[in-house]
């Protein structure tokens, strides 16, 4: 029977790509592991101390590098850690279960791009964005959103405090605040979303 794997992600931030390795828990529990970028100017680095991890990790939202140390436990099983940059407050780096690495690390490299292209239009709440993204990509992907004019799927705009659903065949949008924790609860109760059509 294979063993359980790992993932780690973080995004490089000097070529701007993410990153992202599997690893045994048993590799991970024995020694420090890395996980170099392709570029080969960047690596992440875990070193498991006792009962916690030392985590060195390069930052692709602030360009710098960070060093953080997280319980052993959360890094070996359940959903895993994600460290945040401590000068912008976003998570930059995650270390746990395949999918939700994953799935994270598409977040982050959406909201990395959103900040290139526009350095100035933070999030409200980085942590509480992510958890809206990956809510509405879910509820997506059970067909979930619609619009009255018939139409399923949507194209999503991010801003600020929110994301804006927008129907492809009309035009149609509908505006999902994402900023507080309130936010983020109403939405977790929404089983199936309609977007009114343009006409």
């Amino acid at each position: 029977m294979p063993e359980e794997m790992r993932a780690i992600g973080y995004i490089c931030p000097e070529c701007g790509k993410a990153v992202y390795g599997e690893r045994t828990i048993f590799a991970l529990s024995a020694a420090a592991v890395g996980l170099v970028c392709e570029c080969g100017r960047s690596e992440l680095t875990a070193e498991p101390c006792g009962d916690r991890y030392r985590v060195t990790a390069p930052c692709g939202v602030c360009g710098g590098e960070h060093r953080a140390e997280a319980p052993a436990d959360r890094v070996l099983r359940g959903p895993g850690v994600g460290l945040a940059c401590p000068k912008s407050r976003q998570l930059c780096c995650y270390i746990g279960d395949v999918y939700r690495v994953q799935r994270a690390m598409r977040e982050l490299e959406i909201a990395v791009e959103k900040q290139k292209e526009q350095p100035d239009a933070a999030f409200t709440d980085h942590t509480i964005m992510y958890e809206v993204l990956s809510e509405l990509r879910d509820i997506a992907a059970r067909g979930g959103i619609s619009c009255t004019c018939g139409a399923v799927g949507c194209s999503m705009e991010v801003y600020g405090s929110a994301v804006e659903l927008a129907c492809p065949s009309c035009g149609g949008r509908l505006r999902i605040p994402a900023a507080t924790d309130e936010d983020l609860d109403r939405l977790c109760c929404q089983v199936t979303l309609t977007i009114r059509g343009g006409r």
